[in-house]
């Protein structure tokens, strides 16, 4: 495994994070258990998980994936052996549907999401998405509609920060981060925290992936200059990037076909460009989802790359993408594939 460093932290973290969004609709309880065991041992060490989770979202199940984590470090004893983060999520069926990033909710959602996972801390501490109306979650443009919204109701972005910092000298977290974030959001949590003598964000967490490259269009160089690394996720578009979708297959289990909610990743544009990064596997005699990890394991400005499994042979697979590189003839045609089709998947 190979490893990078949080800023504040100095934690070492692996460079692959063991997503958990599948645990409680795809995965059972015992089947994450098996995941965590094998991840460890693989010295994957990073773990992300979300208040909401698992996803799809669902009411009933709202929870469980960090329940089940909760029970695998109650019967381990490993915490410590994790770099764990989560978030607060602004889900419709959280708070009635009203989350604010202010000191109170920050301090409800913290109180339940540490009893569940059985811990007394949390590492890395995420906004799951912001309050205001953004282009986010497939919305490529920033449209008229959203310039109109007053943000005069919404949280400010220096209370925010206040609380999340109180949380850190209770130490029930030790850092935090965002996630689903623009540049001009991660700039004004940077900005108003510098200002302020406070402890800003460590890490945006935003989709990345040879689909959805738009990380590269601004927050890049917010990554680089300001050290606030990318904790990639998506990094296969769904399983899309796997390739078991191609030639309109449906592979039962599978994520996209079970749910129709995430389109984004086969509509006409994006088909196409991932049967060109097929053939550029095949041609290169590599795993198609292994050479689309590798690229974004890469990227400078990647912190870590969150994969998902729904199986242990999917999760090795994954895991040992970390060992693959590149080679240049392979980037450049990579490259002449994302100039014909850059970012179909926003």
């Amino acid at each position: 495994m190979k490893y990078t460093t949080l800023p504040q932290l100095g934690d070492k973290v692996s460079k692959i994070c063991l997503g958990t969004m599948t645990w409680g609709q795809q995965n059972t309880e015992a089947q994450a258990h098996e995941q965590m065991d094998f991840a460890l041992e693989q010295g994957v060490n990073f773990w992300d998980t979300a208040e909401m989770y698992p996803s799809p979202p669902a009411e009933d199940k709202q929870g469980d994936t960090e329940r089940f984590i909760g029970t695998w470090f109650a019967k381990n004893k490993r915490r410590d052996e994790v770099v764990l983060a989560s978030k607060i999520s602004p889900m419709r069926f959280l708070r009635e549907g009203k989350t604010r990033f202010n000191a109170k909710h920050i301090s409800e959602a913290l109180d339940d999401n540490l009893k569940r996972l059985q811990t007394d801390h949390i590492d890395v501490y995420q906004l799951h998405w912001p309050e205001r109306e953004t282009n986010f979650f497939s919305q490529l443009g920033y449209t008229e509609e959203m310039a109109q919204q007053d943000l005069s109701d919404l949280t400010p972005f220096l209370e925010t920060i206040e609380a999340l910092n109180e949380e850190i000298k209770k130490g029930r977290i030790r850092a935090w981060g965002l996630s689903n974030e623009t540049t001009w959001g991660v700039m004004r949590y940077l900005w108003e925290a510098e200002k302020n003598g406070l402890k800003g964000p460590i890490s945006i967490q935003n989709p990345y992936s040879l689909l959805n490259r738009l990380y590269e269009v601004g927050l890049a160089e917010v990554s680089h200059r300001e050290n606030v690394g990318l904790l990639a996720y998506s990094p296969l578009g769904f399983g899309v990037l796997s390739g078991k979708y191609l030639g309109g297959k449906q592979p039962e289990g599978a994520r996209l076909t079970m749910y129709d909610r995430f389109q984004r990743y086969i509509n006409e544009e994006a088909k196409w460009a991932t049967e060109q990064y097929a053939r550029i596997a095949e041609e290169a005699g590599l795993d198609m989802a292994q050479m689309a990890l590798a690229f974004v394991n890469s990227r400078h400005f990647v912190t870590s790359n969150i994969i998902g499994a729904t199986s242990i042979e999917q999760l090795k697979s994954n895991i040992e993408s970390i060992n693959l590189e590149l080679s240049e003839d392979v980037l450049q045609a990579i490259e002449a594939v994302h100039t014909q089709q850059p970012n179909p998947s926003p």
